[in-house]
């Protein structure tokens, strides 16, 4: 059980610095410590370093895609965290595939930010904010 004192540590993973920036606004004012990487090599550090609860990660990037960060979780994080996938790329087969590497939420790219923070508390066991 969450409580005040405890807040969840979210990981955003995004190429693009305007989303980024957005997200990190968002998920700060709604309570969550937050942390950044512009790429996947950059998010695989991260996680090994922070341990986050959740990670928001982004398909297409430099240094290392959002599946390959995926593998890569999936193979060294005995207690892996939730994992969110955003990506403009609508196409069926990233949903199954993303899926099937255990993404516990796909978002298709524009969204709205409730979209995103409801999703995440979902995903932590909280209330959306």
């Amino acid at each position: 059980m969450n409580t005040n004192n405890s807040r969840k540590h979210v990981l955003l993973v995004d190429d693009d610095e305007s989303i980024l920036e957005a997200s990190r606004l968002a998920f700060e004012s709604s309570g969550y410590e937050v942390t950044v990487a512009r790429d996947g090599a950059e998010a695989l550090s991260r996680i090994e370093r922070d341990a986050p609860d959740l990670v928001v990660l982004d398909l297409v990037m430099p240094r290392r895609s959002g599946f390959a960060v995926l593998d890569r979780i999936a193979e060294s994080q005995p207690n892996r965290p939730r994992i969110m996938m955003v990506t403009a790329n609508a196409d069926p087969r990233h949903r199954r595939f993303a899926t099937e590497r255990g993404v516990d939420a796909f978002i298709a790219k524009p969204y709205e930010m409730s979209i995103l923070l409801t999703t995440a508390a979902e995903l932590l066991g909280e209330s959306p904010a």
